[in-house]
């Protein structure tokens, strides 16, 4: 190898080093946002809300640096099979954290709305849900990290239990709005919360996905036993 070639490859290892970085930054203030939003919620903190919604530039300017640096990445080193999968992935999963710190702003759009309510159905259930898909998003970085399949199949089963847990508030609530029509505005916004959070935990399995297909090169749910599967993943219609 000459030593151009040499440098070359020292560049491009430099290069995906720094992209994994800017994925595991930007994954890292997607948790601290998905955090912040819970705890608004839960203590009617109408202040941390407006933290969570200021930061939420942070997060777009990151994913802007991913994809500019994985576009130009495509465009001058023309990577294949495993490396570009690589480059791949960084975009899509950035996109998904993109849209996970999206879910936790619109989460804090109602805390006013929490803060200034009085009475009403406790919130302890959307704090359980959203330690379940903190816990969630972390081990799929930590997956994406190591390039652990195993974790990151384990991440994306364990959104059944989102899943479940959200129709369990969601019932919860209706059964408030049925006892007591004076109510339903706070349950309302309680159901909104919720279900941006269980979002959250769609986007999680999008990245579960996108790290088992990174390296296994085919689709999570092709090798799945038949007798496993997820639901489908619903239309984002929040944006």
């Amino acid at each position: 190898m000459t030593v151009e070639s040499k440098h070359i490859v020292r560049a491009y290892d430099q290069e995906l080093k720094q992209l994994n970085e800017l994925i595991g930054r930007m994954g890292g203030l997607a948790e601290t946002q998905i955090d912040n939003a819970i705890r608004a919620v839960a203590e009617r903190n109408p202040e941390l809300a407006a933290e969570v919604a200021g930061n939420d530039a942070r997060v777009d300017e990151m994913e802007a640096e991913i994809n500019r640096l994985a576009l130009r990445m495509l465009a001058l080193r023309q990577p294949m099979a495993i490396d570009l999968r690589y480059i791949l992935s960084a975009l899509r999963i950035a996109s998904d954290l993109e849209r996970i710190a999206d879910h936790a702003e619109n989460m804090c759009r109602r805390a006013k709305d929490i803060a200034e309510a009085s009475g009403g159905p406790a919130v302890t259930g959307i704090q359980r849900l959203g330690k379940l898909v903190l816990g969630m998003l972390k081990d799929v970085l930590d997956a994406s990290l190591a390039g652990d399949v195993d974790k990151a199949v384990e991440v994306w089963l364990r959104d059944n239990e989102v899943d479940e847990l959200y129709g369990s508030l969601f019932r919860e609530y209706l059964t408030y709005m049925m006892e007591n029509p004076r109510n339903i505005g706070a349950c309302t916004t309680l159901l909104f919360v919720a279900k941006n959070v269980e979002r959250i935990g769609d986007h999680i399995t999008n990245i579960a996905e996108t790290v088992y297909f990174r390296v296994k090169a085919r689709p999570l749910k092709d090798s799945l036993p038949a007798d496993v599967d997820g639901d489908d993943a619903e239309e984002d219609d929040n944006r």
